[in-house]
């Protein structure tokens, strides 16, 4: 890991920055998050940000940011992102608010909107153009929140499920699977290697698919030392969960990679997280390499073995 995990301390201030595309939903996160207590910011300049949390901590701070800030760029912000990571004095969360490119044009076919990034084209081009600016920020998302089939009630109700200050049991676990090619996920608390497991890329029949599928999933599990391994990391994981809660912590991330990201790290972050939801524990999945697949970000090769 290129840096160290930064723990908690009882004076860091909590800092939520709430982005993503325009139309999925950022408004509506924020106004949720001010009625959960935080002091909200919409579009402030990147550049104040700093000056912004060097006064007191009397309560948790959520700053909306989007390609309407004044200075904004995707390289400024995910500098932004990092300097705040290392900082001792903050505790930082990243919340990405996201929605299918159909479903925000249809949004903007509704209110009759104007896309900020365009001026007369239509949306889809404003649309497009913002989903591939914010890329590299939603990789780097430590919650992400898809709009795409909920109700401004039913989103407000998923924010207020990761970030209600009053739950002070609560716990958000995301649990990712990565490619050690291609870098660490930011953030990660506890990191866990797969590359050991049997490799379905070298099976010709499996090699296409990743560990989503059943087959997939059930050569990587056929391999004796798994179910060993998935019971030691669950034994872990559910001896120091309890301990992070009392510790105040709000969210935990877990990363299992593997060479490509694909196969055998995507089949045990499903198993892992699907026995944590199950022993209760609130979860969220995110498959970094099959995401970067999905939308095709520009001069991402895809033939790593997995």
């Amino acid at each position: 890991m290129s840096e160290a995990v930064k723990t908690d301390t009882p004076t860091a201030q909590r800092v939520v920055l709430v982005t993503g595309p325009s139309g999925a939903g950022r408004t509506t996160a924020i106004a949720a998050l001010e009625d959960l207590g935080y002091e909200t910011i919409d579009n402030l300049p990147l550049s104040l940000v700093p000056r912004l949390l060097g006064g007191p901590a009397e309560r948790p701070i959520a700053l909306g940011i989007d390609v309407r800030n004044r200075d904004f760029s995707a390289t400024a912000l995910i500098e932004l992102i990092d300097s705040l990571t290392r900082a001792p004095e903050v505790t930082l969360e990243v919340l990405y608010l996201d929605a299918r490119p159909e479903v925000l044009e249809r949004r903007y076919s509704e209110t009759r909107r104007r896309h900020p990034l365009t001026q007369i084209e239509a949306p889809k081009e404003g649309i497009l153009l913002e989903i591939d600016m914010l890329a590299p920020i939603r990789v780097r998302a430590d919650v992400l929140i898809d709009t795409s089939a909920m109700t401004p009630h039913e989103a407000r109700a998923e924010v207020s499920r990761w970030f209600d200050l009053g739950r002070v049991a609560r716990l958000g676990v995301s649990v990712h699977s990565f490619s050690y090619k291609r870098g660490v996920p930011r953030g990660l608390d506890l990191m866990f290697d797969c590359r050991f497991l049997a490799n379905p890329h070298w099976v010709e029949a499996l090699r296409p698919q990743d560990g989503r599928s059943p087959d997939v999933a059930g050569y990587v599990a056929s391999d004796p030392r798994y179910a060993e391994l998935i019971e030691r990391v669950m034994g872990l994981l559910l001896f120091v969960l309890p301990a992070h809660v009392e510790e105040g912590r709000t969210h935990l991330s877990v990363g299992f990679g593997c060479t490509g990201g694909k196969h055998r790290s995507v089949a045990v972050t499903e198993t892992i997280a699907k026995a944590l939801a199950e022993a209760g524990w609130q979860v969220s999945k995110r498959h970094r390499e099959l995401e970067r697949r999905t939308e095709g970000l520009a001069g991402v090769k895809t033939g790593s073995s997995a």
